[in-house]
């Protein structure tokens, strides 16, 4: 008979991913402050829900429900559209230095 070696049962690959996480999502802003309706004026807000490119953050980084999320969405969304918000950043570019195909430094 083989000799086993380990702990007894071997690991899930879904038990190894737990990360820095921990399985623990991060309670909705919104709901712990008891917010109703998301404003689209309250720019200060919207802007920690949006990345340095002009993109709308996803759930899973934000940490918002998914009924505050819609509502973020349709806030920015407005708030662009009234030129509250830029729908990109300044410049258009992005601020990481990305080299082309042909640029080399000399």
């Amino acid at each position: 008979m083989a000799k086993t070696r380990g702990r007894g049962k071997p690991v899930r690959r879904r038990d190894k991913r737990g990360g820095l996480a921990g399985g623990r999502r991060k309670p909705c802003q919104h709901c712990r402050d008891k917010v109703e309706q998301v404003d689209y004026k309250d720019v200060a807000s919207l802007r920690k829900f949006i990345s340095e490119k002009g993109k709308i953050r996803s759930r899973r980084i934000t940490g918002s429900c998914r009924r505050h999320q819609v509502q973020i969405a349709r806030a920015v969304k407005r708030a662009r559209e009234l030129a509250l918000l830029p729908y990109v950043n300044e410049g258009g570019r992005d601020d990481s230095p990305r080299r082309e195909r042909g640029d080399r430094d000399r």
